[in-house]
């Protein structure tokens, strides 16, 4: 088998490499069954201004489900300002239940993370978020900050945030500011706040947006908790954060589909990141 070379002698991509990606991308819409008008709407919504509503996307009897399946996890309050004092959440959500695991893989989510992200793009982070009456305003922040390439650049993650109770400007919408992806390093001003914009979306809808777009939750100034579920993406050569080798049990991840278990890390980037004893890891679940 004739040996294959994916970056030139001065360490960028090959022409045919790159034009294997953009064939796969053009073909992704139609090949998760999603509409490629309505896929390439979103996408350039998304790229103005860094993220795009789509309103009741799934139905209310399946947040309903996911919130109900939540509930007994949902024990402690947050520990700093990100998490919130007022608000909880559940980490390793697939290990404890695996409710989300459809908008996690909802095709058309997957159909524009297909042209955000590289391919075998991962699952960064998945939580549960309970917002109770009485929360503050989380601190503005955007999600990839964390990875040390200065802005402004392309995005190195991008996330979903799914109304799982109606989200209002009352209790605690995610807010966002638009056109903020786009920004060099600079964080936001007390003039910057006033283009806030609430996410006010009913139940089983979702804001996707760029990992470079600045936002924050709300604050809960309603008398009832609002729930979410957020799904955030990485690009295939960044670390995830969290660390679903631990987090993960291999007999939970069976449970997945092979879609999922690519996105935990049973899966490569080839020709050599994410190998276990120099083969792909997917066999570890065989």
């Amino acid at each position: 088998m004739r040996k294959r070379d994916y970056v030139n002698a001065d360490g960028s991509p090959r022409d045919e490499f790159l034009a294997e990606q953009r064939v796969a991308r053009a073909a992704s819409a139609h090949g998760r069954g999603v509409d490629q008008q309505r896929v390439a709407a979103l996408l350039a919504e998304v790229h103005e201004q860094g993220y795009v509503i789509v309103p009741e996307l799934v139905p209310r009897e399946t947040m309903a489900a996911i919130k109900e399946a939540a509930r007994p996890f949902l024990q402690y309050d947050g520990r700093n300002e990100i998490e919130g004092y007022k608000t909880r959440r559940i980490y390793s959500v697939i290990e404890k239940t695996l409710a989300c695991n459809s908008l996690v893989e909802h095709p058309l989510i997957l159909s524009l993370l297909d042209q955000i992200l590289m391919p075998n793009y991962l699952l960064s982070q998945l939580q549960v978020i309970d917002i109770h009456p009485g929360e503050v305003a989380q601190p503005l922040h955007h999600d990839d900050g964390f990875y040390p390439i200065a802005r402004p650049r392309p995005p190195v993650s991008a996330a979903t945030i799914w109304a799982i109770d109606d989200f209002t400007a009352e209790n605690g919408a995610t807010l966002v500011l638009p056109k903020s992806h786009l920004w060099g390093d600079r964080t936001p001003t007390d003039a910057d706040r006033n283009d806030l914009v609430s996410a006010v979306m009913p139940a089983g809808s979702v804001v996707f947006f760029l990992g470079t777009l600045w936002h924050g939750a709300g604050a809960n100034r309603s008398a009832a908790t609002r729930m979410a579920a957020t799904a955030q993406y990485c690009e295939p050569w960044a670390r995830q954060q969290e660390n679903y080798s631990l987090a993960i049990s291999r007999d939970r991840a069976r449970l997945c589909s092979e879609t999922i278990q690519a996105m935990l890390g049973y899966s490569m980037l080839f020709p050599f990141i994410g190998f276990v004893d120099g083969r792909d890891p997917k066999r570890l679940l065989a």
